[in-house]
């Protein structure tokens, strides 16, 4: 029997908000938040609200970590070819040291739009993934596993994870011997063994209990 297509997240609250004349609405999700090393990173994706058929225009777009890293992969490419507009953000591991996680979530998540106004692209209404937010006083609705019940979420989730993966590859080439390019900096067995023979890089978090525990 085939492998079914993955299912593609809904879209009832951004046609709901497009009713009510909403119709630059963002999906704004982070990637990285619980990784020991590298930075957190955030996407805000607008969907195009007057396509015929968004279903069909990016089926399979659903919560990135459900996805395969090739499918992800060809679903950021859709997505960036087809929003109306997008953006990603980051904090570095030393803001998020300095800030803390969820105040450095926030900053990417800011950059992320900082990038989209600079544009020219005020927004209507964000949809966020659980987090409350407030960007320049922009109505938003926090959804718990909204990179599940959100379209634009879903896309954003994929493009911050994306994104962020690309950056974890690049810093293995930097700094070898972590094998960041596999766990893209998450706590596995593997990063702690790298861990307790190499110390810490100047990419991991130090604020992080596990990171903290192994500074020389």
């Amino acid at each position: 029997m085939p492998p079914q297509p993955p299912k593609t997240a809904p879209l009832e609250f951004e046609t709901a908000l497009w009713e009510q004349g909403c119709l630059r609405v963002f999906g704004i999700d982070e990637a990285g938040r619980g990784a020991w090393a590298g930075p957190v990173v955030a996407a805000a994706v607008c969907l195009p609200h007057d396509h015929a058929d968004l279903h069909h225009l990016f089926r399979g777009v659903n919560d990135s970590k459900q996805l395969t890293p090739p499918l992800r992969e060809s679903l950021a490419l859709q997505v960036q070819a087809h929003t109306a507009h997008w953006a990603v953000g980051e904090a570095s591991n030393e803001e998020i040291d300095a800030l803390g996680i969820v105040p450095a979530t926030m900053l990417a998540m800011r950059r992320a739009m900082d990038a989209i106004c600079h544009d020219g692209c005020a927004p209507d209404h964000l949809l966020l993934d659980a987090l409350r937010w407030n960007y320049h006083n922009t109505p938003f609705t926090p959804l718990i596993k909204g990179d599940s019940r959100s379209l634009s979420i879903a896309a954003a989730s994929i493009l911050a994870k994306v994104h962020r993966d690309h950056l974890m590859i690049a810093l293995n080439e930097q700094y070898p011997g972590y094998s960041f390019a596999e766990h893209k900096g998450y706590g596995t067995g593997q990063h702690q063994q790298a861990l307790d023979h190499l110390g810490p890089s100047p990419v991991h978090r130090r604020s992080f209990a596990p990171i903290r525990a192994r500074l020389f």
